[in-house]
């Protein structure tokens, strides 16, 4: 991803571009694969690869503009963690309790041959299928 597009990545959620938010929005999408995260682990990957200092609140705060943005997708982990998602698309995920690992799963993976209908006056936004791990 380019400067510019980091730029206006920014921009479209609605956040001034300060040093710690471009090397925070760097960290993020200029990358191969998918990233899951919590804020607390983003503070402590951007503290070891960065020579910026980032407050906790910076973190928190540019993480929810892009998540507010559509730029980033919310992973709740049944009470336990949020996590953050790089990977916007319609996809599931394992989650391993004992490392705290979150692993997609490809949507054409997952074949689901019946889903409840909603409650009246709802509409099914997606289906997420959560699959929990352990050795």
């Amino acid at each position: 991803m380019k400067k510019v597009d980091i730029l206006k990545k920014l921009r479209s959620s609605g956040l001034r571009p300060t040093k710690q938010r471009v090397e925070i929005a760097k960290f993020l999408f200029e990358r191969d694969k998918t990233f899951h995260f919590t804020v607390e682990s983003l503070e402590n990957h951007l503290t070891k690869k960065s020579t910026c200092k980032f407050a906790l609140a910076t973190i928190y705060n540019t993480v929810h503009a892009f998540k507010k943005a559509g730029h980033l997708s919310e992973v709740d982990v049944r009470g336990k963690k949020t996590y953050f998602d790089t990977n916007i698309t319609n996809h599931h995920h394992f989650y391993d309790s004992e490392t705290s690992e979150l692993i997609d799963i490809d949507e054409s993976e997952v074949v689901i041959q019946k889903i409840p209908k909603a409650p009246n006056g709802k509409k099914i936004k997606n289906v997420e299928v959560f699959i929990n791990l352990k050795n």
